[in-house]
């Protein structure tokens, strides 16, 4: 198993989203061009974040990547708290911030032991969008989150479906058929930089599983990761049709939840 030194190298290397314009690093109109291509491509993550719901409420977001969401929590009012293992990353999104202006509280580490460089106190909203499966043990980031939850505490997660139109294409076209090998060539293929160390993928009994300390309230499969002409006919299908074909082969679990003892 891959250690968390080797996963916090590899986003140090190439930050997520980083590499979404040609501006210059760090200004103004490379901010603005990587958040509109982020939401150009995943459109899902506004109504699942939902950002205007948490004006005055405090934000934990467990991997700020480059900010992006992170600035829009903060720009719709929340009281934001960001944690991210990669330091580029986290300096990125501390550049942002200061680029708009905006005030947030950011360490660096890893979740895995949040509570031991995180002030132990409860948040309105964990936030966390394809982070988790990236740390070795991701059972452990479930188990510190508790300390963070009041009974009305909500998580909004995503993690990586196990069976995907982009799984399957990863296998077909780069695996040429193996199947056998679905978790190499997933963890090997499916991040803008190859090789990525970790890289856990779940049903949702799997997402159960791992978070049977949480109720969770809500639980679907969105994003169909979609190349090229493929996205051209997908799109180009009833609205009713494409939903149908995300719950079946989307790339990204959305969860709510909240922890089962409230």
């Amino acid at each position: 198993m891959a250690t968390i030194h080797q996963v916090s190298n590899f986003w140090d290397v190439q930050p997520c989203n980083s590499k979404d314009s040609f501006q210059g690093v760090g200004t103004r109109e490379y901010f603005d061009e990587t958040e509109a291509q982020k939401y150009r491509e995943e459109q899902h993550i506004l109504p699942f974040a939902d950002f205007s719901q948490w004006k005055g409420k405090k934000i934990l977001e467990i991997g700020t990547g480059i900010g992006i969401d992170a600035v829009n929590f903060a720009r719709a009012g929340a009281l934001y708290t960001g944690v991210d293992l990669s330091e580029k990353s986290l300096a990125l999104c501390k550049e942002r911030f200061n680029a708009y202006g905006l005030i947030g509280h950011f360490y660096c580490g890893n979740s895995e032991e949040l509570s031991l460089f995180v002030p132990v106190e409860s948040y309105d909203c964990i936030y966390s969008f394809g982070v988790i499966h990236h740390t070795p043990h991701p059972k452990r980031v479930f188990d510190e989150l508790k300390k963070y939850c009041s009974p009305t505490t909500e998580l909004r997660i995503m993690l990586y479906a196990k069976w995907s139109w982009k799984v399957l294409r990863i296998i077909l076209v780069q695996g040429k058929g193996a199947f056998w090998r679905r978790d190499e060539l997933v963890r090997r293929n499916s991040e803008a930089q190859a090789n990525c160390p970790v890289i856990y993928t779940y049903t949702f009994k799997e997402v159960r599983d791992l978070m049977k300390d949480f109720e969770i309230l809500e639980i679907k499969k969105e994003y169909l990761s979609l190349w090229g002409t493929e996205k051209e006919f997908v799109y180009d299908l009833p609205l009713l049709i494409r939903r149908w074909l995300e719950h079946l082969l989307g790339w990204n679990i959305l969860i709510v939840a909240r922890r089962s003892d409230s």
